[in-house]
Protein backbone atom coordinates (compact mmCIF):
# COMPACT_ATOMS: atom_id res chain seq x y z
CA UNK A 1 0.00 0.00 0.00
CA UNK A 2 1.38 3.41 -1.04
CA UNK A 3 -0.43 6.52 0.24
CA UNK A 4 -0.01 9.98 -1.25
CA UNK A 5 -0.59 12.09 1.85
CA UNK A 6 -1.37 15.80 1.87
CA UNK A 7 -0.88 17.93 4.97
CA UNK A 8 -0.47 21.57 5.90
CA UNK A 9 1.56 21.28 9.10
CA UNK A 10 4.08 18.91 10.57
CA UNK A 11 6.36 19.31 13.59
CA UNK A 12 8.26 21.45 14.28
CA UNK A 13 6.06 23.84 12.28
CA UNK A 14 2.67 23.57 13.95
CA UNK A 15 -0.13 25.90 14.96
CA UNK A 16 -2.36 23.34 16.64
CA UNK A 17 -3.33 19.71 16.99
CA UNK A 18 -3.40 19.05 13.22
CA UNK A 19 0.40 18.85 12.98
CA UNK A 20 0.63 16.67 16.07
CA UNK A 21 -1.97 14.27 14.67
CA UNK A 22 -0.25 14.07 11.27
CA UNK A 23 3.04 13.29 12.98
CA UNK A 24 1.66 10.52 15.19
CA UNK A 25 -0.41 8.90 12.45
CA UNK A 26 2.35 9.00 9.83
CA UNK A 27 4.89 7.49 12.20
CA UNK A 28 2.48 4.68 13.15
CA UNK A 29 1.58 3.96 9.52
CA UNK A 30 5.29 3.71 8.76
CA UNK A 31 5.67 1.16 11.55
CA UNK A 32 2.91 -0.86 9.87
CA UNK A 33 4.93 -0.86 6.66
CA UNK A 34 2.68 1.51 4.71
CA UNK A 35 4.62 3.45 2.05
CA UNK A 36 3.88 7.19 2.26
CA UNK A 37 4.75 10.19 0.13
CA UNK A 38 3.93 13.17 2.34
CA UNK A 39 3.66 16.57 0.62
CA UNK A 40 3.89 19.72 2.73
CA UNK A 41 4.10 23.45 2.10
CA UNK A 42 7.70 24.59 2.47
CA UNK A 43 8.50 25.62 6.04
CA UNK A 44 10.60 28.53 7.19
CA UNK A 45 13.73 26.46 7.61
CA UNK A 46 15.07 23.04 8.47
CA UNK A 47 17.51 23.75 11.28
CA UNK A 48 15.35 22.02 13.90
CA UNK A 49 14.04 19.25 11.70
CA UNK A 50 15.62 15.81 11.94
CA UNK A 51 12.87 13.54 10.63
CA UNK A 52 12.07 15.38 7.41
CA UNK A 53 14.06 17.02 4.64
CA UNK A 54 12.10 19.74 2.91
CA UNK A 55 12.74 19.83 -0.84
CA UNK A 56 12.30 23.13 -2.68
CA UNK A 57 10.99 23.07 -6.24
CA UNK A 58 12.79 24.89 -9.01
CA UNK A 59 9.92 26.38 -10.96
CA UNK A 60 9.23 27.98 -14.33
CA UNK A 61 6.01 29.97 -14.17
CA UNK A 62 4.08 31.30 -17.13
CA UNK A 63 1.33 33.87 -17.60
CA UNK A 64 1.77 36.13 -14.65
CA UNK A 65 3.80 34.14 -12.18
CA UNK A 66 1.17 31.71 -11.10
CA UNK A 67 -1.64 34.00 -10.05
CA UNK A 68 -5.14 32.52 -10.07
CA UNK A 69 -6.97 32.65 -13.35
CA UNK A 70 -3.96 31.76 -15.46
CA UNK A 71 -2.49 28.49 -16.66
CA UNK A 72 0.62 27.64 -14.71
CA UNK A 73 3.26 25.08 -15.54
CA UNK A 74 5.99 24.25 -13.04
CA UNK A 75 9.08 22.15 -13.66
CA UNK A 76 10.35 20.48 -10.51
CA UNK A 77 13.76 19.12 -9.70
CA UNK A 78 13.09 16.72 -6.85
CA UNK A 79 15.29 14.08 -5.31
CA UNK A 80 14.04 11.07 -3.41
CA UNK A 81 14.71 11.31 0.31
CA UNK A 82 14.42 7.99 2.11
CA UNK A 83 14.02 8.32 5.86
CA UNK A 84 15.35 5.95 8.49
CA UNK A 85 14.17 5.00 11.97
CA UNK A 86 10.64 6.12 12.84
CA UNK A 87 9.84 7.21 9.26
CA UNK A 88 11.63 4.48 7.32
CA UNK A 89 8.82 4.06 4.74
CA UNK A 90 8.07 7.77 4.34
CA UNK A 91 9.31 10.19 1.71
CA UNK A 92 8.68 13.82 2.55
CA UNK A 93 8.41 16.41 -0.20
CA UNK A 94 7.85 20.12 0.04
CA UNK A 95 6.23 22.57 -2.33
CA UNK A 96 6.67 26.31 -2.02
CA UNK A 97 3.04 27.36 -1.63
CA UNK A 98 3.88 30.84 -0.42
CA UNK A 99 3.93 31.80 3.24
CA UNK A 100 3.12 29.23 5.89
CA UNK A 101 -0.41 30.42 6.58
CA UNK A 102 -2.21 28.89 9.51
CA UNK A 103 -5.35 26.84 8.84
CA UNK A 104 -6.76 28.35 12.00
CA UNK A 105 -8.30 31.72 12.68
CA UNK A 106 -6.02 34.58 13.67
CA UNK A 107 -6.28 38.29 14.24
CA UNK A 108 -6.77 40.85 11.56
CA UNK A 109 -6.40 38.57 8.54
CA UNK A 110 -8.70 38.33 5.54
CA UNK A 111 -9.30 35.28 3.45
CA UNK A 112 -8.71 36.99 0.11
CA UNK A 113 -10.67 35.66 -2.82
CA UNK A 114 -12.33 38.68 -4.39
CA UNK A 115 -10.16 38.55 -7.53
CA UNK A 116 -10.13 34.77 -7.79
CA UNK A 117 -12.41 33.33 -10.43
CA UNK A 118 -10.92 30.00 -11.42
CA UNK A 119 -7.67 28.13 -11.56
CA UNK A 120 -6.60 26.05 -14.53
CA UNK A 121 -3.88 23.49 -13.94
CA UNK A 122 -2.02 21.62 -16.66
CA UNK A 123 0.13 18.67 -15.72
CA UNK A 124 1.73 15.75 -17.50
CA UNK A 125 0.73 12.32 -16.24
CA UNK A 126 1.78 8.90 -17.60
CA UNK A 127 -1.38 8.81 -19.74
CA UNK A 128 -0.75 12.23 -21.28
CA UNK A 129 -1.47 15.87 -20.51
CA UNK A 130 -4.35 16.55 -18.13
CA UNK A 131 -6.07 19.87 -17.54
CA UNK A 132 -8.00 20.33 -14.34
CA UNK A 133 -10.10 23.45 -13.87
CA UNK A 134 -11.65 24.37 -10.58
CA UNK A 135 -13.73 27.35 -9.52
CA UNK A 136 -12.78 29.09 -6.31
CA UNK A 137 -15.66 30.41 -4.22
CA UNK A 138 -15.21 34.17 -3.91
CA UNK A 139 -16.68 35.53 -0.73
CA UNK A 140 -14.32 38.45 -0.05
CA UNK A 141 -13.82 38.70 3.66
CA UNK A 142 -17.28 38.07 5.01
CA UNK A 143 -18.58 36.52 8.17
CA UNK A 144 -16.17 34.27 9.97
CA UNK A 145 -13.24 35.36 7.79
CA UNK A 146 -10.65 35.73 10.52
CA UNK A 147 -8.07 33.74 8.59
CA UNK A 148 -4.51 34.77 8.12
CA UNK A 149 -3.30 36.11 4.79
CA UNK A 150 -4.29 35.01 1.30
CA UNK A 151 -4.93 31.48 2.51
CA UNK A 152 -7.61 30.46 -0.01
CA UNK A 153 -5.35 31.29 -2.94
CA UNK A 154 -2.48 29.42 -1.33
CA UNK A 155 -4.64 26.32 -0.86
CA UNK A 156 -5.29 26.23 -4.61
CA UNK A 157 -1.67 27.02 -5.43
CA UNK A 158 -0.67 24.11 -3.20
CA UNK A 159 -3.11 21.92 -5.17
CA UNK A 160 -1.48 22.86 -8.47
CA UNK A 161 2.00 22.18 -7.13
CA UNK A 162 0.95 18.83 -5.66
CA UNK A 163 -0.07 17.72 -9.15
CA UNK A 164 3.47 18.41 -10.34
CA UNK A 165 5.03 16.59 -7.39
CA UNK A 166 2.85 13.54 -8.09
CA UNK A 167 4.41 12.97 -11.52
CA UNK A 168 6.33 9.72 -11.53
CA UNK A 169 5.05 8.68 -8.10
CA UNK A 170 3.05 5.47 -8.06
CA UNK A 171 0.49 5.40 -5.26
CA UNK A 172 -2.76 3.64 -4.41
CA UNK A 173 -4.71 6.11 -2.27
CA UNK A 174 -4.79 9.88 -1.69
CA UNK A 175 -5.16 10.98 1.95
CA UNK A 176 -5.93 14.72 2.47
CA UNK A 177 -5.84 16.24 5.96
CA UNK A 178 -8.31 19.08 6.62
CA UNK A 179 -9.77 21.68 4.28
CA UNK A 180 -6.62 23.39 3.03
CA UNK A 181 -5.52 20.19 1.28
CA UNK A 182 -8.95 19.16 -0.05
CA UNK A 183 -8.50 21.06 -3.37
CA UNK A 184 -5.21 19.21 -3.88
CA UNK A 185 -6.86 15.89 -3.07
CA UNK A 186 -9.69 16.52 -5.54
CA UNK A 187 -7.26 17.59 -8.26
CA UNK A 188 -5.12 14.49 -7.78
CA UNK A 189 -8.16 12.20 -7.76
CA UNK A 190 -9.41 13.75 -11.01
CA UNK A 191 -6.00 13.47 -12.68
CA UNK A 192 -5.07 9.96 -11.54
CA UNK A 193 -8.39 8.16 -10.92
CA UNK A 194 -7.11 7.11 -7.51
CA UNK A 195 -9.50 6.98 -4.53
CA UNK A 196 -9.55 10.03 -2.27
CA UNK A 197 -9.83 9.81 1.52
CA UNK A 198 -10.37 13.10 3.37
CA UNK A 199 -9.58 13.39 7.07
CA UNK A 200 -11.74 15.87 9.00
CA UNK A 201 -9.83 17.10 12.06
CA UNK A 202 -11.98 20.21 12.37
CA UNK A 203 -14.86 21.86 10.51
CA UNK A 204 -15.68 25.48 9.80
CA UNK A 205 -18.52 25.18 12.33
CA UNK A 206 -15.98 24.24 15.03
CA UNK A 207 -13.75 27.20 14.17
CA UNK A 208 -16.38 29.89 13.53
CA UNK A 209 -19.62 28.71 15.10
CA UNK A 210 -22.58 29.79 12.97
CA UNK A 211 -20.58 32.60 11.32
CA UNK A 212 -18.89 30.37 8.77
CA UNK A 213 -16.90 31.60 5.80
CA UNK A 214 -18.87 30.40 2.81
CA UNK A 215 -15.76 29.83 0.70
CA UNK A 216 -14.16 27.53 3.28
CA UNK A 217 -17.44 25.70 3.86
CA UNK A 218 -17.81 25.10 0.11
CA UNK A 219 -14.30 23.62 -0.11
CA UNK A 220 -15.00 21.36 2.86
CA UNK A 221 -18.32 20.18 1.43
CA UNK A 222 -16.96 19.49 -2.06
CA UNK A 223 -13.98 17.63 -0.63
CA UNK A 224 -16.17 15.42 1.55
CA UNK A 225 -18.55 14.60 -1.29
CA UNK A 226 -15.70 13.96 -3.75
CA UNK A 227 -14.02 11.50 -1.38
CA UNK A 228 -14.65 7.77 -1.42
CA UNK A 229 -14.32 7.71 2.38
CA UNK A 230 -14.39 10.43 5.04
CA UNK A 231 -12.44 10.00 8.28
CA UNK A 232 -13.83 11.88 11.30
CA UNK A 233 -11.86 12.20 14.53
CA UNK A 234 -14.93 11.57 16.72
CA UNK A 235 -18.61 10.67 16.56
CA UNK A 236 -19.36 14.31 17.36
CA UNK A 237 -17.49 15.31 14.20
CA UNK A 238 -19.21 12.56 12.22
CA UNK A 239 -22.56 14.00 13.25
CA UNK A 240 -21.53 17.48 12.05
CA UNK A 241 -20.25 16.08 8.74
CA UNK A 242 -23.52 14.23 8.23
CA UNK A 243 -25.95 16.96 9.27
CA UNK A 244 -24.14 20.13 8.19
CA UNK A 245 -22.49 18.86 4.99
CA UNK A 246 -25.03 16.29 3.85
CA UNK A 247 -22.56 13.40 3.71
CA UNK A 248 -23.90 9.85 3.71
CA UNK A 249 -23.06 8.44 7.20
CA UNK A 250 -22.28 5.07 5.59
CA UNK A 251 -19.10 6.48 4.09
CA UNK A 252 -17.86 8.19 7.28
CA UNK A 253 -15.38 6.29 9.46
CA UNK A 254 -14.54 7.42 13.00
CA UNK A 255 -10.85 7.12 13.85
CA UNK A 256 -9.84 8.57 17.20
CA UNK A 257 -6.51 10.28 17.60
CA UNK A 258 -3.87 8.61 19.74
CA UNK A 259 -0.86 9.55 21.77
CA UNK A 260 2.66 8.27 22.18
CA UNK A 261 2.89 7.43 25.87
CA UNK A 262 6.44 7.85 27.03
CA UNK A 263 7.92 6.02 29.97
CA UNK A 264 7.24 8.23 32.95
CA UNK A 265 10.43 9.45 34.60
CA UNK A 266 10.53 10.36 38.30
CA UNK A 267 9.56 14.01 38.51
CA UNK A 268 12.41 16.28 39.49
CA UNK A 269 11.79 19.57 41.26
CA UNK A 270 12.05 22.57 38.95
CA UNK A 271 15.12 24.51 40.06
CA UNK A 272 14.11 27.69 38.28
CA UNK A 273 10.38 28.34 38.65
CA UNK A 274 9.04 31.61 37.23
CA UNK A 275 9.35 34.37 39.85
CA UNK A 276 5.60 35.04 39.77
CA UNK A 277 4.82 31.49 40.96
CA UNK A 278 5.43 30.51 44.57
CA UNK A 279 6.23 26.96 45.60
CA UNK A 280 3.01 26.88 47.62
CA UNK A 281 0.87 27.90 44.64
CA UNK A 282 -1.36 25.43 42.90
CA UNK A 283 -1.24 25.67 39.08
CA UNK A 284 -4.33 25.49 36.86
CA UNK A 285 -3.42 25.21 33.18
CA UNK A 286 -5.13 26.21 29.94
CA UNK A 287 -3.06 25.15 26.93
CA UNK A 288 -4.40 25.75 23.45
CA UNK A 289 -5.13 28.40 20.86
CA UNK A 290 -6.68 31.50 22.40
CA UNK A 291 -9.65 31.55 20.04
CA UNK A 292 -13.42 31.44 20.31
CA UNK A 293 -13.41 27.68 19.67
CA UNK A 294 -11.31 26.94 22.77
CA UNK A 295 -13.38 28.97 25.25
CA UNK A 296 -10.54 30.90 26.99
CA UNK A 297 -12.97 33.49 28.36
CA UNK A 298 -14.77 30.76 30.31
CA UNK A 299 -11.44 29.74 31.81
CA UNK A 300 -10.92 33.32 33.09
CA UNK A 301 -14.48 33.53 34.42
CA UNK A 302 -13.96 30.26 36.31
CA UNK A 303 -10.60 31.53 37.60
CA UNK A 304 -12.32 34.53 39.17
CA UNK A 305 -14.77 32.27 40.98
CA UNK A 306 -12.00 29.95 42.22
CA UNK A 307 -9.96 32.87 43.57
CA UNK A 308 -12.97 34.10 45.56
CA UNK A 309 -12.67 30.89 47.63
CA UNK A 310 -9.02 29.86 47.33
CA UNK A 311 -6.17 32.33 46.93
CA UNK A 312 -3.11 30.10 46.71
CA UNK A 313 -3.48 29.31 43.02
CA UNK A 314 -2.14 30.67 39.74
CA UNK A 315 -3.77 30.28 36.35
CA UNK A 316 -1.49 29.72 33.37
CA UNK A 317 -2.77 30.50 29.87
CA UNK A 318 -0.36 28.90 27.39
CA UNK A 319 -1.02 29.66 23.75
CA UNK A 320 -1.61 32.40 21.22
CA UNK A 321 -4.54 33.52 19.13
CA UNK A 322 -6.81 36.33 18.06
CA UNK A 323 -8.61 36.52 21.42
CA UNK A 324 -5.44 36.98 23.51
CA UNK A 325 -5.83 40.77 24.01
CA UNK A 326 -9.53 40.34 24.88
CA UNK A 327 -8.79 37.60 27.41
CA UNK A 328 -6.01 39.66 29.01
CA UNK A 329 -8.41 42.59 29.31
CA UNK A 330 -10.99 40.30 30.92
CA UNK A 331 -8.47 39.21 33.57
CA UNK A 332 -7.70 42.87 34.31
CA UNK A 333 -11.39 43.79 34.44
CA UNK A 334 -11.97 41.05 37.03
CA UNK A 335 -8.98 42.24 39.04
CA UNK A 336 -7.15 38.91 38.82
CA UNK A 337 -4.37 39.79 36.36
CA UNK A 338 -1.71 39.19 39.04
CA UNK A 339 -3.00 35.63 39.31
CA UNK A 340 -3.09 34.88 35.58
CA UNK A 341 0.09 34.25 33.61
CA UNK A 342 0.10 34.42 29.80
CA UNK A 343 3.04 32.52 28.33
CA UNK A 344 2.42 32.94 24.61
CA UNK A 345 2.80 30.01 22.19
CA UNK A 346 4.86 27.15 23.64
CA UNK A 347 6.64 24.27 21.93
CA UNK A 348 8.99 21.40 22.78
CA UNK A 349 10.54 21.45 26.23
CA UNK A 350 8.46 24.44 27.31
CA UNK A 351 5.29 22.37 26.84
CA UNK A 352 6.83 19.56 28.88
CA UNK A 353 7.75 22.00 31.60
CA UNK A 354 4.33 23.63 31.88
CA UNK A 355 2.61 20.23 32.13
CA UNK A 356 5.01 19.18 34.90
CA UNK A 357 4.10 22.32 36.82
CA UNK A 358 0.33 21.87 36.50
CA UNK A 359 -1.96 20.49 39.20
CA UNK A 360 -4.98 20.35 36.88
CA UNK A 361 -5.58 20.96 33.18
CA UNK A 362 -8.80 22.61 31.96
CA UNK A 363 -10.16 22.48 28.39
CA UNK A 364 -13.42 24.51 28.25
CA UNK A 365 -13.78 24.22 24.46
CA UNK A 366 -16.99 25.42 22.84
CA UNK A 367 -16.53 22.85 20.07
CA UNK A 368 -13.60 20.44 20.05
CA UNK A 369 -13.61 17.75 17.31
CA UNK A 370 -11.21 15.67 19.41
CA UNK A 371 -8.66 17.32 21.71
CA UNK A 372 -5.16 15.87 21.99
CA UNK A 373 -4.02 18.22 24.77
CA UNK A 374 -5.99 16.40 27.53
CA UNK A 375 -4.26 13.16 26.52
CA UNK A 376 -0.90 14.92 26.77
CA UNK A 377 -1.85 16.28 30.19
CA UNK A 378 -2.80 12.81 31.44
CA UNK A 379 0.44 11.37 30.06
CA UNK A 380 2.19 13.94 32.26
CA UNK A 381 0.24 12.76 35.33
CA UNK A 382 -2.12 15.75 35.36
CA UNK A 383 -5.87 15.33 36.06
CA UNK A 384 -8.12 16.96 33.47
CA UNK A 385 -11.40 18.84 33.30
CA UNK A 386 -12.87 18.81 29.80
CA UNK A 387 -15.84 20.19 27.91
CA UNK A 388 -18.73 17.84 27.19
CA UNK A 389 -18.68 19.22 23.63
CA UNK A 390 -15.38 17.53 22.78
CA UNK A 391 -14.57 14.35 20.94
CA UNK A 392 -12.11 13.23 23.59
CA UNK A 393 -15.00 13.16 26.09
CA UNK A 394 -16.25 10.10 24.16
CA UNK A 395 -13.20 8.07 25.13
CA UNK A 396 -12.12 9.46 28.52
CA UNK A 397 -14.21 8.11 31.40
CA UNK A 398 -11.93 9.27 34.21
CA UNK A 399 -12.02 12.96 33.46
CA UNK A 400 -14.28 15.58 34.99
CA UNK A 401 -16.71 16.83 32.32
CA UNK A 402 -18.46 20.18 32.24
CA UNK A 403 -20.64 22.36 30.05
CA UNK A 404 -18.24 24.97 28.69
CA UNK A 405 -20.60 27.81 29.63
CA UNK A 406 -21.11 26.68 33.23
CA UNK A 407 -18.24 28.56 34.87
CA UNK A 408 -19.63 27.88 38.36
CA UNK A 409 -19.31 24.14 37.77
CA UNK A 410 -15.85 24.53 36.19
CA UNK A 411 -14.74 26.45 39.27
CA UNK A 412 -16.26 23.85 41.62
CA UNK A 413 -14.44 21.03 39.85
CA UNK A 414 -11.13 22.92 39.88
CA UNK A 415 -11.51 23.45 43.64
CA UNK A 416 -12.42 19.79 44.16
CA UNK A 417 -9.25 18.59 42.41
CA UNK A 418 -7.01 21.10 44.18
CA UNK A 419 -8.43 20.54 47.67
CA UNK A 420 -9.07 16.79 47.65
CA UNK A 421 -5.91 14.75 46.90
CA UNK A 422 -7.80 11.39 46.81
CA UNK A 423 -9.92 12.67 43.89
CA UNK A 424 -6.85 13.98 42.08
CA UNK A 425 -4.99 10.70 42.60
CA UNK A 426 -7.92 8.60 41.39
CA UNK A 427 -8.27 10.68 38.21
CA UNK A 428 -4.54 10.41 37.54
CA UNK A 429 -4.35 6.67 38.07
CA UNK A 430 -7.39 5.59 36.07
CA UNK A 431 -7.10 8.16 33.27
CA UNK A 432 -3.53 7.04 32.68
CA UNK A 433 -4.75 3.49 32.07
CA UNK A 434 -7.34 4.80 29.59
CA UNK A 435 -4.82 6.87 27.66
CA UNK A 436 -2.51 3.90 27.24
CA UNK A 437 -5.27 2.24 25.20
CA UNK A 438 -5.39 5.18 22.73
CA UNK A 439 -2.40 4.35 20.55
CA UNK A 440 -1.46 5.76 17.17
CA UNK A 441 -0.90 2.18 16.06
CA UNK A 442 -4.61 1.49 16.53
CA UNK A 443 -5.48 4.68 14.62
CA UNK A 444 -3.09 3.70 11.83
CA UNK A 445 -4.56 0.22 11.52
CA UNK A 446 -8.06 1.69 11.22
CA UNK A 447 -6.85 4.12 8.56
CA UNK A 448 -5.31 1.26 6.62
CA UNK A 449 -8.70 -0.46 6.62
CA UNK A 450 -10.26 2.81 5.41
CA UNK A 451 -7.81 2.86 2.50
CA UNK A 452 -8.80 -0.67 1.58
CA UNK A 453 -12.49 0.29 1.71
CA UNK A 454 -11.84 3.29 -0.54
CA UNK A 455 -10.09 1.04 -3.07
CA UNK A 456 -12.90 -1.51 -2.94
CA UNK A 457 -15.46 1.23 -3.57
CA UNK A 458 -13.66 2.02 -6.83
CA UNK A 459 -13.35 -1.62 -7.80
CA UNK A 460 -9.60 -1.65 -7.28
Amino acid sequence: MHVFMLGWEFPPYIAGGLGTACYGLTKALSRLGVQITFVLPKGSGTEYTSHVQLLSPQSRQADGGGRPGSSVVNTFQLEETKQTGEFSTVTFKSVQAGAMYSPYQSSGGQLHSEQVDHWTTTTTQPGGTVSYETHIPGSPGGAGSGYEGDILTEAYRYAQLCLEVSRGVRFDVIHAHDWMTFPAGMALAAATSKPLVVHVHSTEFDRAGEHVHQGVYDIERRGMHAAMRVVAVSFMTKSIVQKRYGVDPAKIDVVYNGIDVKKREPQQPDTAPPPTIKKTDKIVLFLGRITMQKGPEYFIEAAKKVLEKFDKVKFVVAGAGDMAPQVMDLAMTHGISRKVIFTGFLRGEDVERVFKMADVYVMPSVSEPFGIAPLEAISHDVPVIISKTSGVAEVLKHALKVDFWDTHEIANKILAVLKHPPLSNTLREHADLEVRQLTWEDSAEKCRRVYESAQAAMGM
